[in-house]
């Protein structure tokens, strides 16, 4: 049996209840003087140890005690003389909500605070990047190592030298952020709120710089909190202020909580150290079972490490276990195939894992990786984007109640799997990003970090704002300093663990207000981004996590799924902005739901291209015309808002259809491509939506006893609609093959064209009787005929380029489960005659419910007067 003193083991047995004698919780620092960047103290004060660099919070115990810590303003033999000379950092009022004058206090090293919340004023200057000068660190845009866009890792070295090539790298100096006012100038009525939070972001950014030696430094918090394994054993440390006495438990001490008793040190952080065995294997084998054991003031507590990289739940068990994973060397995954170059204009294929099979089952990694990778490729995709892959204990949160943060979901595989299933996608070309959960967490307080050490504050606001009354769950604090390392350490991860090539943020809105979005509309008054509703510390953590993604990874891409539409969201954070490369456009799948609602005579063609264009001037959006969760049970797809029960018995093509059915399937492909032709430079499809699938989606689950006594009934845990049935929409006799068959050629008629990163898009007719939309993009023209009857032959279209134009995609092909109305074959001349204005146009044929692109083949113009010829009339029937 052992015990810890100073963090090592050592050959004894203590007495359980003599939890504070050794642990050096009471040692001979005061805890009235501890660092409250990390421990909140009650009195809601904080001071900064300034003898000593901020990474001896990771030292052990015992180094820290043959090692004085100076603490300010107190005396202590042996005390270094250069502490004299040390600056007392400023004093910042660290509300959330812009303040008036900031005090700054002169006279003391104590940072009051009024709310719990964390900013450290440093003196105004960016000149120490890691002990250096401003001469040798001060860096530019241009000396950051970038490749050039279009080239993949292989340029300068192999994916498995990734990792030491990004540890060298530094992070540049924050800009002036002043770009924003030429940007957009309605912000200058806002700039002493928008200068307040840019000076936020660079205060933090300066104080990382001193304390932690970085932004690149700071955000490899997993190497020393959590499980790190050495030469000559493993090190477990844990930030947990709250709790009184801790150790470490598991299979590898029979669950002893007296064998490996934890030390605290001043920053609240416990410790211990388990030397190898005497044949020099790891004191913890690959594969077991690991919790920490804590006397909290909620009662004696056991809790799944916070930085636990794998946690599983055992067969007929409703708890999970942390699991100490660390392979051998032969059985870890080795990547093979570098990244793939960044996409000029992102096509994603939205997915998730476990429902990712046609057979009632949970997938696998492994079984995604050969299965469904190259589904996505031939599909035409350019990307991936996976849900939840963070562990959640709950299947049907859809991944959104995150409880291990560092753990992939062991549902599917182990990590290796999903490194193995990362690796197959960059081979196949294929960009992957990780819908990643910030913005909220799991309430789950068995598996998750809910009361972690006993207290409702350890990562989370106290209280009801640090509680999701909608989502029923837990709220980050984001000015914490050790919430700031744990969330960046964990972007960091999974971009250098996994090799993922970016994120969507999920649920920024939430994060930025403190209403979170709930009960409130957002009408495009600026008042409602810049005032007391901001919520600063979550939006300043925003810009240090696109600021350490960019910084480390260039060629990596960040989404924040946005519906607040908050200006400079995406615009640089050089330039005063957030820093995302995308919002998710979400105003459009709401709006399809908000037409579809409606008859067809009662749709507004100029309701449909402003909400499709309605976007900030360069800021980048990802579209998508329906979201995932209205694939879930008791909502409805695009697909069962135009055909709803049809779908079940009239989708053979070799039994006659339905008026319902013909006009689903003409509006399904309309819909699809004018969100992708005028939502944003980016588009997005969640899996199986390509084809309209049928079935919702319906987590296993029981039966639910509300409260009142009523009961919501279970599906007996069935998984029989937790799938998704892509061989439905690779049966050519199914018309869902046809839509199927016509997402495939939007998507490789973007590839061909580039037409959703074209700098040329321009809205030529928005006819209200006609029922008629036409829109250049590049050098595409686009007309959609969204009338339920008329079809309209020699009707004129305006168009800016002259010369001769061809059909390059038309949603009448037979090949999509059209009609065939026009001939493929057909070419079409401009004439000088402007219309619509435009300096050119040519003459179609347009039937009704139909979407037909024309791309310009030849720049010339013949000089023969006939603009088309007749045989590109096939017939006039109408849908």
């Amino acid at each position: 049996m052992v015990y810890t003193l100073s963090g090592v083991r050592m050959p004894t047995v203590p007495s359980v209840y003599n939890k504070l004698a050794s642990n050096g919780w009471n040692s001979h620092v005061d805890t009235s003087v501890r660092l409250s960047l990390l421990l909140k103290s009650k009195s809601n004060s904080r001071r900064i140890y300034s003898g000593k660099s901020y990474e001896s919070f990771f030292q052990s115990s015992a180094a820290t005690t043959s090692e004085k810590i100076l603490v300010p303003g107190i005396e202590d033999e042996g005390s270094s003389p250069q502490t004299e000379n040390l600056e007392a950092p400023e004093t910042v009022s660290d509300d959330s909500e812009i303040s008036g004058d900031i005090e700054r206090s002169e006279s003391t090293f104590e940072m009051k605070v009024e709310d719990q919340e964390n900013l450290i004023e440093l003196p105004s200057s960016s000149e120490a990047i890691r002990g250096e000068d401003s001469a040798s660190a001060q860096l530019l845009d241009g000396d950051i190592e970038t490749k050039p866009e279009g080239t993949s890792d292989t340029t300068y070295e192999t994916i498995s030298d990734e990792s030491s090539r990004v540890r060298e790298k530094i992070i540049p100096p924050p800009g002036t952020g002043q770009g924003i006012y030429e940007i957009d100038p309605l912000l200058n009525n806002y700039r002493q709120h928008l200068d307040y939070r840019y000076g936020q972001y660079k205060k933090l950014r300066e104080a990382i710089d001193k304390y932690e030696g970085g932004l690149e430094n700071f955000s490899r918090g997993y190497e020393k909190l959590g499980f790190n394994r050495s030469e000559t054993g493993i090190t477990y440390r844990e930030w947990a202020p709250g709790a009184k006495w801790a150790a470490l438990i598991g299979d590898f001490n029979n669950w002893d909580p007296n064998a490996d008793v934890m030390t605290c040190n001043e920053f609240g952080v416990w410790e211990i150290f388990l030397p190898n065995n005497a044949d020099g294997s790891s004191a913890i084998p690959h594969g077991s079972r690991v919790k920490i054991r804590m006397d909290t003031p909620s009662g004696i507590k056991d809790s799944i490490p916070a930085w636990i990289k794998f946690s599983v739940q055992a067969p007929g068990e409703i708890p999970y276990n942390g699991i100490y994973y660390d392979p051998p060397e032969e059985e870890k995954y080795t990547f093979k195939h570098a990244r793939p170059k960044k996409p000029k204009s992102l096509r994603i294929y939205e997915s998730h894992v476990g429902m990712s099979s046609k057979d009632p089952v949970i997938n696998t990694y492994a079984n995604f990786r050969d299965e469904v990778l190259p589904r996505i490729k031939g599909l035409g995709y350019n990307a991936v984007q996976i849900m939840a892959i963070q562990e959640h204990s709950y299947y049907a949160s859809f991944g959104y109640h995150v409880t291990n943060f560092f753990a992939p979901s062991s549902r599917f595989g182990t990590p290796d799997d999903l490194k193995s299933l990362i690796d197959k996608a960059h081979e196949l070309g294929l960009v992957v990003l990780m819908d990643i959960v910030h913005s909220h967490a799991s309430n789950n307080t068995l598996d998750g970090l809910n009361m972690f050490d006993g207290t409702d504050t350890c990562y989370f606001h106290s209280g009801s704002r640090g509680y999701h009354w909608m989502w029923d769950s837990r709220l980050f604090n984001y000015g914490q300093w050790e919430v700031l390392r744990f969330l960046l350490s964990n972007a960091r991860w999974w971009l250098d663990e996994y090799k993922f090539d970016g994120f969507r943020f999920d649920g920024v809105t939430s994060m930025m207000y403190t209403h979170h979005g709930l009960e409130t509309e957002f009408t495009g008054n600026y008042n409602e981004y810049f005032g007391f509703a901001t919520d600063v510390d979550a939006v300043v953590y925003l810009m240090l996590a696109n600021d350490l993604i960019h910084g480390l990874f260039p060629e990596a891409i960040a989404i924040g799924e946005d519906v607040s539409g908050m200006p400079a969201f995406c615009i640089p954070l050089q330039d005063g902005g957030i820093g995302f490369d995308y919002r998710l456009h979400m105003a459009i799948a709401d709006k399809w739901i908000e037409i579809l609602k409606k008859r067809d005579e009662d749709w507004k063609m100029g309701d449909i291209t402003h909400s499709l264009t309605n976007r900030r001037w360069l800021e980048k959006c990802v579209a998508y015309a329906e979201s995932h969760d209205q694939a879930l049970v008791g909502d409805k797809t695009i697909a069962f808002w135009l055909m709803d029960k049809d779908m079940y018995d009239f989708m053979s093509v070799d039994r006659p259809s339905t008026p319902a059915i013909d006009r689903g399937i003409a509006l399904h492909k309309m819909i699809r491509l004018i969100t992708m032709g005028l939502g944003g430079e980016g588009y997005l499809n969640f899996m199986g939506n390509e084809f309209g699938h049928p079935e919702w989606i319906d987590f296993p689950r029981a039966a639910q006893h509300l409260p009142d006594g009523s009961i919501i009934p279970g599906n007996g845990f069935s998984y029989d609609k937790c799938r998704r049935r892509f061989d439905l929409g690779d049966a050519e006799y199914l018309r869902y093959h046809g839509l199927q068959e016509f997402d495939r050629a939007m998507q490789h008629l973007e590839e061909e064209y580039s037409f959703m990163t074209s700098e040329h898009q321009y809205i030529s007719k928005k006819d209200e009787g006609d029922k008629i939309i036409v829109f250049e993009r590049g050098n595409l023209v686009f007309v959609f005929n969204f009338h339920w009857g008329d079809s309209y032959s020699d009707y004129r279209i305006g168009c800016f380029k002259p010369g001769k134009y061809k059909v390059v995609l038309d949603s009448d092909d037979p090949r999509f489960g059209g009609f065939s109305r026009i001939s493929p074959d057909a070419e079409y001349f401009t004439s000088e005659e402007r219309h619509d204005d435009r300096p050119c146009s040519f003459l179609i044929y347009a039937p009704s419910r139909t979407a037909v692109v024309y791309a310009l083949t030849e720049d010339t113009v013949k000089p023969s007067d006939a603009e088309i010829s007749v045989s590109s009339i096939q017939t006039l029937d109408t849908v």
